[in-house]
């Protein structure tokens, strides 16, 4: 593994940004990438109970997802930086999957606007993130807005993050700062399955769901789908889950080796009891302060022998960057029996 600025390592920086090296041999997983890009961090603020984020690291590629079809946004030349931002709820520390945007300004005014990308990275995991182009080195001011939560919310976040939020943070784009960030080899471990450690920011809350241990209630199922793991248990009638009068089923889906929640999913299930259906119907993003996202349902009460599928109707809606560009799009049913 080698390690250092692209400078130290012989690159050209704009070099570096439009063609980096890319693994040829993929695999449909997730995979060491040939380098990992640092992150530079520019403040954390707060806005009523929502915790802001703001991040930087040179322009670079990525791919977006629409459906299963696949797109690479290349770095262009107006592209001066990769601007990132993570939002949270305060009190409990648990990542918000709600839409942001980021408006850029200076003294002169608004130099950009954009809507961030979900995303997810191996060294960063789920954040939101895009190339943008400022006008020179100096003094910024960055405003990220965030929509109105559009999931489910269990009982602890009832009635919360109903309305939108904003806060701004003042910025200085330095070059020297921003393409002086760790650039990392990985050698030969470049192609092989496997993902690097997620960073350790201070103040940032890790984007991860809970191992299949902390899981509320029976854990009856887990497997693997497009190299996602997904871990379903079903909670007993009277809890904060669900309607309160039946039981209720947690699927809860992550990256491999680090736990990453996977947001922006569509998935249904089908349980069949010998030759019959007696439950069919979509699981609902959801979010919990214990579980962060998961999917979920109220179902019938369940009996040994029930045929239990899990279909993931749309793959995770989440751009990505190397490593993870191959994993989670061709995803089939996971079947299992009670």
């Amino acid at each position: 593994m080698t390690a250092g600025c692209l400078s130290s390592l012989g690159f050209e920086t704009q070099s570096a940004w439009r063609d980096p090296p890319l693994v040829q041999d993929r695999p449909d997983a997730v995979y060491y990438p040939a380098i990992v890009e640092g992150m530079g961090m520019y403040g954390t603020t707060t806005a009523g109970d929502v915790g802001f984020a703001l991040m930087h690291s040179f322009p670079h590629r990525f791919w977006n997802l629409t459906g299963s079809n696949k797109t690479k946004v290349v770095v262009r030349s107006s592209d001066s930086l990769h601007l990132m931002a993570s939002v949270w709820d305060v009190e409990t520390n648990t990542i918000l999957p709600v839409d942001i945007s980021a408006e850029v300004s200076n003294a002169d005014g608004q130099v950009s606007s954009t809507n961030l990308w979900p995303m997810i990275s191996p060294n960063m995991g789920f954040h939101y993130g895009d190339n943008i182009g400022l006008p020179g080195e100096g003094e910024y001011d960055v405003t990220l807005r965030i929509g109105s939560l559009q999931t489910n919310r269990t009982d602890p976040f009832e009635g919360r993050f109903t309305e939108g939020q904003s806060a701004t943070m003042s910025v200085t784009f330095d070059t020297s700062e921003t393409y002086n960030l760790e650039y990392r080899r990985l050698g030969e471990k470049a192609g092989t399955r496997g993902t690097v450690d997620l960073m350790q920011m201070e103040m940032v809350p890790e984007p991860l769901a809970p191992p299949k241990d902390d899981l509320p209630g029976r854990l009856i199922g887990d497997d693997s789908s497009g190299d996602a793991t997904f871990f379903v248990s079903v909670v007993e009638a009277g809890t904060r889950f669900g309607d309160g009068d039946r039981p209720y089923m947690i699927v809860s889906p992550r990256t491999p080796y680090n736990r990453v929640v996977l947001p922006r999913m569509a998935l249904s299930v089908t349980v069949e009891r010998g030759q019959e259906t007696v439950f069919q119907g979509p699981l609902q993003a959801s979010l919990d302060p214990e579980i962060s996202c998961y999917y979920g349902t109220s179902i019938p009460e369940l009996e040994s022998g029930d045929r239990i599928t899990i279909t993931v109707q749309t793959p995770p809606q989440l751009a990505r960057h190397d490593g993870y560009e191959t994993a989670f799009i061709d995803m089939p049913p996971i079947e299992f029996t009670v």
